[in-house]
């Protein structure tokens, strides 16, 4: 008896047990590793933040993000407090992950669609209206000003965005904020068609842009679009880290990305690594720290349940801000746009193109709009990295 009471003593069921906390999280964690593995929701962060929560939230195993002293040095935190500290406080808490990602997004990125179709780009921009609707909604309902900032910024439908400036303004919420920002991010399939079917008439489902654009063929097809598409990003990067220049890390990271891309064959190398090995072992490294920082005290309470709702609120206003700014700016112009381009304006690529163009073709087979929605969509990653900027501008 006693040798099973020792065994017992050993592990760590019985203080599972007592707190009930590790096992509602274990029971989050199940959860996502089964959305992201068996759903296929956004696996490539659901299944490493799974697992974090998961190993994080046995008790005494010692992988839980905890709080520091500011003098500890990385060795003293990586003695003290095992692997995962070491990562999240030398990876995560010095923000050096998320420009990494957005330079590999940036190697993978094709800047063609939206250089093409100029007059789109604006899109990117009205949806942004979310972020800065729930920042001050947020404000109202409690939270502070970096805190709302953080929760806000989940409506640019960025994933690295809205880490990176959680990780600034409100780490104790990055967690959450990174749960809502990826889950709404994979069922955007679902929330676009819900706001399209309350925002959007037949009529307007059915505007043809293609045939539009054959009909008044003006021949300004661009020309020396590959040397434009190299010019392009160096451009980018000055104008918008001169304009914004907290936005840089994140800009500059994701032209510099798109840069080596398009150069072509002579930086080819440094394109895979930074598309392939880079940005996969960040993404990795990325998912496990965060999902380390859920533990119960940490994700259980009332600021999770706000940051949930608020983060979803925020997603549907900016794309609800798309389409009405798709709607104006028809009033005025004679070739008139399909306003689910308005609704491509998030972050979310291409997965947001896709769903609106899929809606399209339901409406009229012969009504492809994908290049148009990857014009408005790509504008979109641009438009939250400002808008981030922005915000730790003010709030940082």
């Amino acid at each position: 008896m006693e040798i099973f009471e020792r065994i017992l003593e050993m592990t760590s069921l019985e203080e599972l047990i007592n707190q009930p906390g590790y096992l509602l999280m274990i029971l989050i964690s199940l959860l996502l590793l089964f959305l992201g593995i068996v759903k296929k929701y956004e696996p490539l962060l659901l299944v490493p933040i799974g697992f974090g929560v998961l190993i994080a939230n046995i008790p005494e195993s010692n992988l839980g993000v905890v709080k520091v002293d500011d003098s500890a040095g990385l060795l003293e935190i990586a003695q003290k407090h095992g692997i995962i500290n070491f990562l999240y406080y030398s990876l995560i808490k010095t923000g050096f992950l998320p420009p990494l990602i957005f330079m590999g997004v940036g190697a993978l990125t094709d800047f063609g669609p939206m250089l093409k179709n100029l007059r789109l780009v604006f899109f990117g921009a009205a949806a942004q209206l979310g972020i800065f609707t729930v920042l001050i909604l947020a404000s109202l309902m409690g939270f502070s000003d970096k805190e709302a900032a953080s929760l806000a910024i989940i409506g640019g439908a960025d994933g690295p965005t809205a880490i990176y400036t959680s990780i600034i303004l409100a780490p104790h919420l990055l967690g959450p904020i990174a749960i809502a920002a990826y889950s709404y991010m994979a069922l955007v399939p679902v929330i676009i068609p819900l706001v399209v079917k309350f925002t959007i008439s037949k009529k307007e489902l059915l505007i043809n842009m293609k045939k539009q654009d054959e009909a008044n063929s003006d021949n300004d097809e661009i020309k020396n679009i590959g040397t434009i598409k190299i010019i392009f990003p160096i451009v980018m990067a000055i104008v918008v880290s001169l304009i914004v220049p907290s936005s840089t890390p994140l800009i500059g990271f994701l032209m510099f990305g798109n840069l080596i891309k398009e150069i072509g064959s002579t930086t080819i190398r440094l394109s895979k690594a930074i598309s392939d090995n880079i940005l996969n072992s960040s993404t990795v490294f990325l998912g496990l720290c965060i999902g380390a920082t859920m533990t119960p005290d940490s994700f259980l309470n009332i600021q999770t349940l706000g940051i949930i709702i608020g983060g979803l609120f925020a997603f549907v206003i900016s794309i609800f801000g798309g389409v009405v700014a798709v709607k104006i700016v028809n009033l005025f112009v004679k070739k008139k746009i399909n306003p689910l381009i308005g609704a491509t304006g998030l972050s979310a690529v291409p997965m947001a193109s896709r769903v609106a163009n899929e809606i399209a073709l339901k409406n009229d087979p012969n009504n492809h709009i994908m290049h148009y929605a990857m014009a408005s969509n790509i504008s979109g990653v641009i438009g939250s990295a400002v808008a981030a900027g922005i915000l730790i501008t003010f709030f940082g």
